[in-house]
């Protein structure tokens, strides 16, 4: 991997993590919270939905195909050096899965981290396999997971009052304490987690095609990465674009399609156009582009802090603006997802001044080689023990 490469993915991680924002940021803005998501889906203006429509779901997707491209990566190194594997990855995975826990429990419902964690454990022991039965695994996972898609959905569509199910808003984020909120988390684990159903198989899949991304040379200064981007930037974009603001206009039926269904096909879009971009760009990085790059390389560290933020400026807890700008949606929704991106990114770049990692990243490398530092030996002890 050249240094080149590398800012590639950086900057599409960065980019990515700006686009979660974009999604989660109307939960943390409803006054009802994320205990009224569901309620919420039939209930968006227009303006409100063409602005969700740009966002809902695709970043989502295109961070798991990078988080598939760096498991690649990984997989890669360890084969170079002749580490067994998966090994110490399955550690890797588990630490993973305990940050996206606390993540949980502490600041926001609908965490990915514990998702990807147990997606990773599945795919590690998939991605040294060959091509044939990768490809096999991918088009098998993927079919289950539309049939999945498209059973649910007619069950909306059969059903469509089930989606605005007409109960009283929650007050519980607009009113409520921080414990109380945490309480609820808590009580309600097996209802938030539910989209771990979805998350885990829309995961393998995205994971293994973006090894398989990598594994192409689609991030190569070559003809043949070029002509990838090219192909990518025609499905995604000239394709699966329209297919997905037609459904996000569709009604709430459609919501799974629109959410799952269709947006990976449009990041495959993005990663493309992001990708050639980032090719053809000349010069220095201007201030944008530095700034999404260092959010690529503090990726956890933003993500959490992105919902950190947002949860103390909307949540009753903090300044409550959820409940007291509401007549101003959509229009301070997206003042509130810029100055939240302005932040991280503006934080980042400060920290990395100074550190090679976030403060995240740092703290979780420690966790992570912590067990496999060995003690030294008695008799190295007893020498140096002589020699002082």
């Amino acid at each position: 991997m050249t240094s080149r490469r590398i800012e590639v993915l950086d900057l599409l991680r960065g980019i990515a993590i700006a686009g979660t924002l974009g999604t989660n940021i109307w939960i943390f803005t409803d006054p009802g919270g994320p205990a009224d998501v569901m309620g919420a889906l039939g209930r968006p203006e227009t303006v409100e939905t063409l602005l969700r429509f740009l966002t809902n779901g695709k970043f989502l997707a295109l961070l798991t195909l990078l988080f598939g491209a760096g498991l690649e990566l990984q997989y890669r190194s360890a084969a170079r050096r002749g580490v067994p594997w998966p090994g110490w990855y399955l550690w890797r995975a588990g630490l993973l899965f305990v940050e996206g826990l606390i993540h949980y429990v502490l600041i926001f419902e609908f965490d990915v981290l514990m998702g990807y964690a147990l997606t990773s454990v599945v795919v590690a022991y998939l991605i040294g396999r060959s091509e044939r039965a990768i490809t096999i695994w991918t088009v098998v996972v993927g079919s289950v997971f539309a049939a999945l898609i498209g059973l649910l959905t007619a069950g909306l569509l059969a059903a469509p009052a089930s989606v605005d199910g007409g109960s009283e808003p929650s007050t519980l984020f607009s009113d409520g304490t921080y414990p109380q909120q945490v309480a609820a988390r808590i009580e309600m684990f097996v209802l938030y987690r539910l989209e771990i159903v979805l998350i885990v198989p829309m995961g393998i899949v995205l994971f293994l095609l973006g090894s398989r991304l990598m594994r192409a040379g689609v991030f190569e200064d070559s003809a043949r990465g070029a002509a990838l981007r090219r192909r990518l930037m025609v499905a995604g974009l000239a394709v699966g674009a329209p297919l997905n603001l037609v459904t996000s206009f569709a009604g709430p039926g459609w919501f799974l399609v629109d959410r799952y269904l269709l947006p990976p096909l449009v990041a495959l879009g993005l990663l493309g156009l992001v990708a050639t971009l980032a090719r053809r760009a000349t010069g220095a990085p201007g201030v944008l582009r530095r700034g999404l790059t260092d959010v690529g390389r503090t990726a956890l560290s933003s993500y959490i802090l992105q919902n950190l933020v947002a949860s103390a400026l909307c949540y009753g807890w903090g300044l409550g603006l959820a409940a007291s700008l509401g007549d101003l949606r959509p229009w301070w929704v997206l003042a509130a997802w810029a100055g939240i991106c302005a932040l991280f990114m503006t934080l980042s770049t400060l920290w990395l001044r100074r550190f090679e990692r976030g403060p995240v990243e740092t703290l979780w490398q420690w966790a992570y080689l912590l067990p496999q530092r060995r003690p030294e030996k008695p008799d190295k002890i007893v020498e140096n023990s002589t020699k002082r």
